[in-house]
């Protein structure tokens, strides 16, 4: 028999999202993990909002909200906010029944901005970390450090000269014709109108350069799970001085290892690595003058060996933060934000390869 197309409104839904999600949904154990970090920063935030005035949007829901727009390459907030408000899944995992008003975006913005201004990301990273290390996980003696280019949310028109007083009226306010040809450009005399601490930079000789952030992460060898991560402005040496800052951040006190490509190979980057109790296995780079600071010592050991093949992890890192999370273009201006947004990409990336690990050690 063929049914009715009768498009007539229910009075009363009985319905809840919950009821709604299927038990083995791939979101619901990753769920489970932001709701136990959610519960350990609750005093954190109660210490960010005022006992008296006009309720906000919970940071729990806030925060769950962000991570399904990485988890699902939202591209902005607005299309967030819609697709909240119709998509049953995404109010099961933000905290919301089917009859709640879902939020304005200028309003989400807003309140989203107080979490930036707070060390919020680096207190969800840290306790996804220690979930991990509980089940054995992530490995507390061998790791990998790597930095990439993250492109600001700037243009190459804004990238202007420090010292500029005044210039011709544009053809077009909006839009100004520029010709850069003969005009040689630097961080030295050039700055960013949009983004002062975005930098130009470029991935290698003949590469096309662009206003950007170095974004670095430390990576442990067992599962590939981002330990710790820092953004940096886009220096030669962002990479060298990030990695030092988050291997004297390791906890314990055994030795540990730490790989990396030709790029770490420099004799004070080896020197400082092993004054902090840091045995380098970074790849040799022996086209450099005056030869690699990695010497037969190092390399003859076994470990030195499966360093170098579990380094590989990283490029995955990255790879899942600039396609699925969105990070290979920024949409934060300034290091103190782009470092906050990025720090939650790496929670977001490491709460679904710890799915994967979850799914992988249940017996089929």
């Amino acid at each position: 028999m063929r049914g009715n197309d009768q498009q007539q409104g229910h009075v009363f839904s009985y319905i809840s999202p919950e009821q709604r999600v299927r038990k083995d949904h791939p979101l619901r154990p990753v769920r489970a993990m932001v709701d136990r970090v959610l519960q350990e920063l609750s005093p954190e935030f109660s210490k960010m909002y005022s006992k008296v005035g006009r309720p906000s949007i919970p940071p729990e829901q806030l925060l769950r909200a962000l991570l399904l727009q990485m988890l699902y390459s939202v591209r902005s907030e607005r299309l967030l906010i819609e697709e909240i408000d119709y998509n049953i899944l995404f109010r099961w995992f933000v905290g919301l029944n089917l009859d709640d008003e879902v939020w304005d975006a200028t309003v989400f913005t807003k309140n989203r901005d107080r979490l930036l201004e707070a060390e919020v990301a680096k207190d969800f990273l840290r306790l996804v970390v220690e979930q991990a290390r509980e089940q054995g996980w992530a490995s507390e003696e061998h790791f990998t450090v790597d930095g990439s280019l993250l492109e600001a949310w700037a243009s190459a028109k804004s990238f202007q000269p420090k010292n500029k007083k005044g210039s011709p009226p544009p053809d077009d306010p909006g839009n100004p014709t520029v010709d850069y040809r003969g005009e040689k450009r630097s961080n030295e005399t050039h700055q960013s109108k949009s983004d002062p601490e975005a930098q130009l930079a470029r991935k290698g000789a003949g590469k096309e350069a662009k206003l950007s952030y170095s974004g670095n992460l430390l990576v442990e060898n067992r599962n590939g799970l981002i330990v710790d991560s820092r953004v940096w402005e886009a220096t030669g040496t962002a990479e060298r001085f990030a990695a030092l800052e988050m291997l004297q951040e390791i906890p314990g006190s055994e030795r540990v290892t730490v790989a990396g490509d030709k790029g770490f190979d420099t004799a004070d980057f080896v020197r400082e690595c092993r004054s902090i109790w840091v045995t380098p296995h970074v790849a040799q780079n022996l086209g450099r003058r005056g030869g690699s600071a990695i010497d037969s010592r190092t390399t003859r050991q076994a470990g030195y060996a499966l360093s170098q093949k579990t380094r590989k992890r990283i490029e995955e890192c990255f790879g899942w933060l600039k396609t699925i999370a969105l990070m290979r273009k920024v949409r934060h201006r300034g290091t103190l934000k782009v470092d906050w947004i990025f720090t939650f990409a790496c929670a977001a990336y490491n709460l679904v390869r710890m799915r994967n690990l979850m799914r992988s050690a249940v017996p089929t």
